[in-house]
């Protein structure tokens, strides 16, 4: 066994060390890039079948061997189909001299640190949503989690505020020229509002629910959101999590859901 370790080690170069972290360093950009978006679960996808197809080579099985290989062979060409929009935002991006100067931007695993998050100011919320509800007044507020929401935030106008009542119930006023679309909280900020989100097709939802139902569910089908909705028309609150709706949420329920979604201490 010694014999053995030492025989690994001896044939390990420091240049395929300098490998193996540049390839880790960029799948973890790749990671940030489409985090967020639908193509990160078509990656995760890809890498998972490039996974198996080496298990079985290694493991001699001729015939799914070929199969998986035929298929990564034209994935290629599948990749720059799919993920174009990604692409050509991570080429634009690279060819910006100032990007590598953005404050923002640290060496990559200090973003890692798990104490970065802010825990989520959830009072703010859930009283906004309540008065809301009392004065029909209508509403879609998304909060993400792991997975940033920038294609929607882009959509919409920046605000990069603190979370606050006033803020919220001023948003949404019906008079106020940000209250179409989504308001997009991240990381305990009000990110964007007026943002433009994808309706979901599920043709299983019901058909009497709007565009607000429909864009919280779409959303929440593509990231790890969660969404909440407050109709203009009977003034009742939605809570929408994983693409599966909930109706008539009090808002002492909404406070729990939130605190226990968010890992909320009290």
């Amino acid at each position: 066994m010694p014999e053995l370790l030492s025989l690994l080690f001896i044939n390990i170069r420091l240049l395929d060390i300098i490998d193996i972290l540049l390839v880790a360093l960029m799948l973890y950009e790749l990671y940030n890039l489409l985090k967020g978006t639908a193509a990160i679960n078509i990656l995760i996808g890809i890498i998972a079948i490039f996974l198996i197809w080496r298990v079985v080579r290694i493991l001699e099985m001729e015939l799914l061997s070929e199969i998986l290989g035929a298929f990564i062979s034209v994935g290629f060409i599948a990749l720059i189909v799919v993920f174009q929009p990604e692409i050509r935002k991570f080429l634009l991006v690279l060819g910006t001299p100032s990007f590598i100067r953005k404050k923002n931007r640290r060496f990559f695993f200090w973003r890692m640190r798990p104490g970065d998050k802010e825990q989520l100011n959830i009072d703010p919320i859930v009283q906004a949503c309540h008065k809301m509800a009392n004065l029909k007044t209508g509403a879609l507020i998304v909060i993400g989690k792991i997975h940033e929401l920038e294609e929607y935030e882009q959509t919409g106008e920046i605000l990069d505020a603190i979370i606050s009542e006033q803020l919220i119930e001023n948003i949404f006023f019906k008079n106020s020229p940000l209250h179409d679309g989504a308001m997009i909280i991240l990381n305990n900020r009000i990110k964007a509002a007026s943002c433009i989100l994808p309706v979901s097709k599920n043709d299983k939802l019901p058909a009497h629910i709007g565009l607000r139902h429909r864009s919280a569910v779409g959303v929440t089908e593509k990231t790890d959101a969660v969404a909440i909705v407050v109709s203009e028309q009977t003034g009742k609150i939605s809570w929408c999590k994983e693409g599966k709706l909930m109706h008539h949420i009090q808002p002492s329920q909404l406070k729990s859901m939130l605190e226990e979604e968010f890992n909320v201490e009290n």
